[in-house]
């Protein structure tokens, strides 16, 4: 009986510790969310109050709509819908394979997995404003930096998804596919992709939902009226996309880098498939 309460009272000591600790980590992250809030004035009531009228005044300039030169809109909404198009369909072309890599249970050895994830995180880390300026000095203004723009910098938000979810499907298809002497090929086709597929088409159609979002502001840095292609033009664009990543994606790559490492650690360890 002595060794009956001891139990339940170890069970109900490690439940109040887990209850703590808890009720500790979300009070921490409800105190960092309201420090972010206090630091970028989203309490500032006077603040508020004062930007009402203005957003007021700018609906009253919008409603009714202009359509007397709704002709020249046409090929800037084209040219926005063919990129947003080509670009995700150029991540979905890269972002597949990349997550086969970077996924603990496809990839072949534990080298291309932390290669493949580091990939990943490179292509996520800079902004695709950043990624036009680089491919407008590399090939020159038009719609083709745009998207490879896009496609680059979904590659590696879908690549990070694909290798995700690979990694918590379902094991026992996979091992019946290899029991029955399946090639490598074989099992993705017939025991992977059925299983991610659902949730890449979702994802394909999303990214795609913001590509076409994206693709207009991309269009402000990878289009132009005068269509310079002058050396000093293109150093001087070089120079500026190579500071801009050095001072705000290498943050954010290590950010990633960081965050990946404790996904890690808390996930399974690699495992060759």
């Amino acid at each position: 009986m002595k060794e009956k309460n001891t139990i339940i009272q170890s069970i109900l000591s490690e439940e109040k510790r887990s209850l703590i600790k808890k009720v500790f980590q979300t009070l921490l992250i409800v105190g960092i969310i309201m420090c972010c809030f206090y630091l970028v004035d989203f309490f500032d009531r006077e603040r508020m109050l004062e930007g009402m009228p203005a957003i007021g005044t700018l609906f009253k300039e919008m409603i009714p709509p202009n359509f007397n030169e709704v002709k020249k809109w046409m090929e800037p909404l084209l040219d926005t819908l063919v990129m947003s198009i080509a670009g995700t369909a150029l991540a979905l072309i890269l972002s597949f394979p990349l997550g086969l890599l970077a996924a603990n249970n496809t990839s072949p050895n534990k080298t291309i997995y932390v290669v493949s994830r580091t990939i990943l995180n490179l292509l996520r880390s800079i902004p695709e404003l950043i990624m036009g300026i680089i491919f407008v000095a590399a090939v020159g203004f038009g719609a083709l930096p745009g998207v490879l723009a896009l496609g680059l910098h979904s590659a590696g938000m879908m690549g990070k998804f694909y290798a995700e979810s690979i990694e918590h499907l379902d094991p026992h298809p996979v091992e019946a596919a290899k029991a029955t002497g399946a090639s490598s090929l074989q099992v993705i086709r017939y025991a992977i992709l059925p299983q991610v597929f659902s949730q890449g088409a979702d994802l394909c159609i999303y990214r795609w939902e913001y590509n076409l979002s994206t693709a207009a502001d991309n269009s402000l840095v990878t289009s132009s009226a005068e269509r310079s292609t002058s050396a000093s033009w293109t150093a001087q664009k070089l120079s500026l996309g190579a500071h801009t990543i050095l001072y705000t994606s290498l943050p954010r790559m290590t950010a990633l880098l960081w965050l990946t490492l404790i996904h890690n650690k808390r996930s399974q360890p690699y495992s060759k498939s």
